[in-house]
Protein backbone atom coordinates (compact mmCIF):
# COMPACT_ATOMS: atom_id res chain seq x y z
CA UNK A 1 0.00 0.00 0.00
CA UNK A 2 1.39 3.26 -1.12
CA UNK A 3 1.11 5.68 1.91
CA UNK A 4 -0.24 9.20 1.23
CA UNK A 5 2.68 10.88 2.60
CA UNK A 6 4.71 9.87 -0.17
CA UNK A 7 2.63 11.58 -3.10
CA UNK A 8 -0.21 13.52 -3.82
CA UNK A 9 -3.85 12.86 -3.53
CA UNK A 10 -5.67 12.39 -6.45
CA UNK A 11 -9.18 11.24 -7.63
CA UNK A 12 -9.63 8.47 -9.72
CA UNK A 13 -13.17 7.55 -11.45
CA UNK A 14 -14.79 4.26 -12.84
CA UNK A 15 -17.27 4.82 -15.04
CA UNK A 16 -19.18 2.24 -17.24
CA UNK A 17 -22.12 0.20 -18.07
CA UNK A 18 -24.21 -2.26 -15.42
CA UNK A 19 -22.16 -5.13 -14.12
CA UNK A 20 -18.99 -4.39 -15.50
CA UNK A 21 -17.10 -4.74 -12.16
CA UNK A 22 -16.52 -1.53 -11.46
CA UNK A 23 -17.15 -1.61 -7.38
CA UNK A 24 -15.08 -4.69 -7.44
CA UNK A 25 -11.70 -2.84 -8.83
CA UNK A 26 -12.65 0.69 -7.13
CA UNK A 27 -12.85 -1.19 -3.61
CA UNK A 28 -9.36 -2.97 -4.56
CA UNK A 29 -8.15 0.35 -5.69
CA UNK A 30 -9.03 2.38 -3.10
CA UNK A 31 -7.52 -0.42 -0.39
CA UNK A 32 -4.54 -0.06 -2.65
CA UNK A 33 -3.81 3.14 -2.24
CA UNK A 34 -5.56 4.07 1.11
CA UNK A 35 -8.16 6.05 -0.33
CA UNK A 36 -12.17 6.60 0.34
CA UNK A 37 -14.31 4.48 -2.25
CA UNK A 38 -17.75 6.09 -3.52
CA UNK A 39 -20.47 3.92 -5.02
CA UNK A 40 -22.48 6.59 -6.39
CA UNK A 41 -24.47 3.17 -7.82
CA UNK A 42 -25.42 2.16 -4.48
CA UNK A 43 -26.51 6.01 -3.87
CA UNK A 44 -29.12 5.69 -7.02
CA UNK A 45 -29.98 2.36 -5.55
CA UNK A 46 -30.87 4.04 -1.86
CA UNK A 47 -32.72 6.71 -3.45
CA UNK A 48 -34.53 3.71 -5.64
CA UNK A 49 -35.33 1.47 -2.57
CA UNK A 50 -36.54 4.69 -0.63
CA UNK A 51 -39.07 5.62 -3.45
CA UNK A 52 -40.20 2.17 -3.58
CA UNK A 53 -41.00 1.97 0.04
CA UNK A 54 -42.20 5.85 0.49
CA UNK A 55 -43.90 6.56 -2.30
CA UNK A 56 -45.23 4.26 -4.28
CA UNK A 57 -48.70 4.91 -5.72
CA UNK A 58 -51.89 2.25 -5.99
CA UNK A 59 -50.82 1.49 -9.45
CA UNK A 60 -47.57 0.08 -8.04
CA UNK A 61 -45.39 2.72 -9.61
CA UNK A 62 -43.39 5.85 -7.75
CA UNK A 63 -44.75 9.10 -7.39
CA UNK A 64 -42.17 11.23 -8.62
CA UNK A 65 -42.93 14.36 -7.58
CA UNK A 66 -43.58 12.97 -4.06
CA UNK A 67 -39.76 11.47 -3.99
CA UNK A 68 -38.54 15.01 -5.61
CA UNK A 69 -39.89 17.13 -2.87
CA UNK A 70 -38.47 14.62 -0.09
CA UNK A 71 -35.26 14.44 -1.03
CA UNK A 72 -34.02 16.50 1.54
CA UNK A 73 -34.95 13.50 3.81
CA UNK A 74 -32.34 11.25 2.20
CA UNK A 75 -29.68 10.80 3.73
CA UNK A 76 -27.18 8.17 2.78
CA UNK A 77 -23.21 7.79 4.00
CA UNK A 78 -20.72 4.63 3.57
CA UNK A 79 -19.40 2.50 6.93
CA UNK A 80 -17.00 -0.30 7.38
CA UNK A 81 -18.06 -3.37 8.85
CA UNK A 82 -15.20 -6.11 9.45
CA UNK A 83 -15.55 -7.29 6.03
CA UNK A 84 -16.99 -4.67 3.52
CA UNK A 85 -18.44 -1.46 3.15
CA UNK A 86 -21.78 -1.09 3.66
CA UNK A 87 -24.74 1.65 2.14
CA UNK A 88 -26.69 3.73 4.80
CA UNK A 89 -29.79 4.83 4.57
CA UNK A 90 -30.77 7.36 7.52
CA UNK A 91 -28.80 5.56 9.79
CA UNK A 92 -29.73 2.43 8.16
CA UNK A 93 -27.96 -0.38 6.22
CA UNK A 94 -29.58 -1.24 3.43
CA UNK A 95 -26.87 -2.72 1.48
CA UNK A 96 -28.58 -6.14 0.53
CA UNK A 97 -31.87 -4.17 0.09
CA UNK A 98 -30.45 -2.36 -2.02
CA UNK A 99 -29.31 -5.20 -4.30
CA UNK A 100 -33.15 -7.06 -5.21
CA UNK A 101 -34.32 -6.86 -9.09
CA UNK A 102 -37.01 -4.40 -7.76
CA UNK A 103 -34.77 -2.29 -6.76
CA UNK A 104 -32.41 -3.02 -10.07
CA UNK A 105 -35.94 -2.56 -12.21
CA UNK A 106 -36.17 0.63 -11.12
CA UNK A 107 -32.87 2.90 -10.21
CA UNK A 108 -32.65 3.40 -14.33
CA UNK A 109 -35.78 5.21 -14.67
CA UNK A 110 -35.07 7.16 -11.27
CA UNK A 111 -31.62 8.38 -12.49
CA UNK A 112 -33.46 9.87 -15.01
CA UNK A 113 -35.00 13.16 -13.44
CA UNK A 114 -33.03 15.77 -12.98
CA UNK A 115 -33.58 16.92 -9.55
CA UNK A 116 -32.43 13.36 -8.13
CA UNK A 117 -28.72 13.88 -10.31
CA UNK A 118 -28.86 17.11 -8.86
CA UNK A 119 -29.08 16.21 -5.39
CA UNK A 120 -26.69 13.44 -5.55
CA UNK A 121 -24.21 15.25 -7.29
CA UNK A 122 -24.18 17.78 -4.94
CA UNK A 123 -23.35 15.08 -1.91
CA UNK A 124 -20.75 13.21 -4.06
CA UNK A 125 -18.70 16.07 -4.87
CA UNK A 126 -18.86 17.41 -1.23
CA UNK A 127 -17.69 13.27 -0.44
CA UNK A 128 -14.79 13.96 -2.93
CA UNK A 129 -13.59 17.43 -2.23
CA UNK A 130 -10.34 16.61 -0.36
CA UNK A 131 -9.73 13.89 -3.52
CA UNK A 132 -7.70 11.04 -2.45
CA UNK A 133 -11.07 9.54 -2.81
CA UNK A 134 -12.16 6.06 -5.52
CA UNK A 135 -15.53 7.08 -6.89
CA UNK A 136 -17.59 4.80 -9.46
CA UNK A 137 -20.72 5.47 -11.43
CA UNK A 138 -22.37 6.62 -14.62
CA UNK A 139 -21.64 9.95 -14.87
CA UNK A 140 -18.48 10.37 -12.57
CA UNK A 141 -15.93 11.28 -15.09
CA UNK A 142 -17.93 13.45 -17.42
CA UNK A 143 -20.09 15.58 -14.70
CA UNK A 144 -19.11 14.98 -10.95
CA UNK A 145 -15.48 15.41 -11.70
CA UNK A 146 -14.45 16.27 -15.00
CA UNK A 147 -11.36 17.50 -13.86
CA UNK A 148 -10.06 14.07 -12.64
CA UNK A 149 -7.09 12.96 -13.07
CA UNK A 150 -7.12 9.72 -13.64
CA UNK A 151 -10.28 8.32 -15.65
CA UNK A 152 -11.62 5.01 -16.49
CA UNK A 153 -14.23 4.04 -18.73
CA UNK A 154 -15.66 0.28 -18.20
CA UNK A 155 -17.16 -1.95 -21.30
CA UNK A 156 -18.34 -5.64 -21.72
CA UNK A 157 -20.28 -7.69 -23.86
CA UNK A 158 -24.26 -7.55 -22.71
CA UNK A 159 -24.47 -11.32 -21.69
CA UNK A 160 -20.97 -11.69 -19.51
CA UNK A 161 -22.31 -8.93 -17.86
CA UNK A 162 -25.50 -10.80 -17.09
CA UNK A 163 -24.34 -13.94 -15.81
CA UNK A 164 -22.02 -11.89 -13.61
CA UNK A 165 -24.64 -10.72 -12.31
CA UNK A 166 -26.49 -13.70 -12.43
CA UNK A 167 -23.96 -15.49 -10.37
CA UNK A 168 -23.52 -12.57 -7.37
CA UNK A 169 -27.51 -12.50 -7.23
CA UNK A 170 -27.48 -16.33 -6.60
CA UNK A 171 -24.26 -16.45 -4.36
CA UNK A 172 -26.74 -14.32 -1.94
CA UNK A 173 -29.60 -16.56 -2.29
CA UNK A 174 -31.72 -14.85 -4.49
CA UNK A 175 -34.10 -16.81 -6.82
CA UNK A 176 -33.73 -15.62 -10.25
CA UNK A 177 -33.77 -16.01 -13.82
CA UNK A 178 -30.44 -15.76 -16.19
CA UNK A 179 -32.92 -13.82 -19.11
CA UNK A 180 -34.60 -11.35 -16.24
CA UNK A 181 -31.27 -10.41 -15.59
CA UNK A 182 -29.87 -9.85 -18.96
CA UNK A 183 -32.99 -8.26 -19.86
CA UNK A 184 -32.55 -6.01 -17.07
CA UNK A 185 -29.05 -5.47 -17.95
CA UNK A 186 -30.09 -4.47 -21.51
CA UNK A 187 -32.97 -2.19 -20.89
CA UNK A 188 -30.67 -0.12 -18.05
CA UNK A 189 -28.56 0.08 -20.54
CA UNK A 190 -30.58 2.18 -23.17
CA UNK A 191 -32.20 4.27 -20.39
CA UNK A 192 -28.61 5.05 -18.78
CA UNK A 193 -27.39 6.14 -22.62
CA UNK A 194 -30.08 8.08 -23.63
CA UNK A 195 -31.72 9.76 -20.31
CA UNK A 196 -31.66 13.56 -21.19
CA UNK A 197 -29.50 14.48 -18.27
CA UNK A 198 -26.34 13.32 -17.54
CA UNK A 199 -26.21 10.06 -19.60
CA UNK A 200 -23.46 7.82 -19.59
CA UNK A 201 -20.58 8.31 -21.69
CA UNK A 202 -17.11 8.08 -22.09
CA UNK A 203 -15.28 11.23 -20.57
CA UNK A 204 -12.99 12.21 -23.44
CA UNK A 205 -9.72 11.62 -21.38
CA UNK A 206 -10.67 8.46 -19.96
CA UNK A 207 -8.84 5.24 -20.43
CA UNK A 208 -11.74 2.68 -22.04
CA UNK A 209 -10.98 -0.79 -21.27
CA UNK A 210 -12.86 -3.79 -22.49
CA UNK A 211 -13.10 -6.08 -19.71
CA UNK A 212 -15.08 -8.61 -21.40
CA UNK A 213 -12.31 -11.19 -21.67
CA UNK A 214 -10.75 -9.94 -18.36
CA UNK A 215 -10.88 -11.62 -14.37
CA UNK A 216 -11.30 -9.11 -11.54
CA UNK A 217 -7.57 -9.55 -10.89
CA UNK A 218 -6.47 -8.55 -14.39
CA UNK A 219 -8.23 -5.72 -14.70
CA UNK A 220 -7.10 -4.27 -11.33
CA UNK A 221 -3.72 -5.13 -12.45
CA UNK A 222 -3.73 -3.46 -15.21
CA UNK A 223 -5.84 -0.14 -13.48
CA UNK A 224 -3.20 0.11 -10.74
CA UNK A 225 0.07 0.10 -12.99
CA UNK A 226 -1.74 3.40 -14.93
CA UNK A 227 -2.34 5.51 -11.54
CA UNK A 228 0.98 4.29 -10.43
CA UNK A 229 1.90 5.76 -13.81
CA UNK A 230 0.30 8.75 -13.12
CA UNK A 231 1.27 9.01 -9.51
CA UNK A 232 5.08 9.30 -10.17
CA UNK A 233 4.90 11.38 -13.43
Amino acid sequence: MVSNQNRHKIIITIDGKASTGKSTLAKKLAREFNYLHIDTGAMYRAVTFYALKHHKTKKNQVNMQGLIKNLHKVHIEFKFDRFRQRCFLNGIDVENQIRTMDVSDSVSYISTFSQVRSYLVGLQRLMGKNKAVVMEGRDIGTVVFPEAECKFFLIADPKIRAKRRFEELIQIGKKIDYNQVLSNVMDRDEIDQSRKHSPLKKAKDAIEIDVSNLNAQEVYFKVKHMIHQQLTS
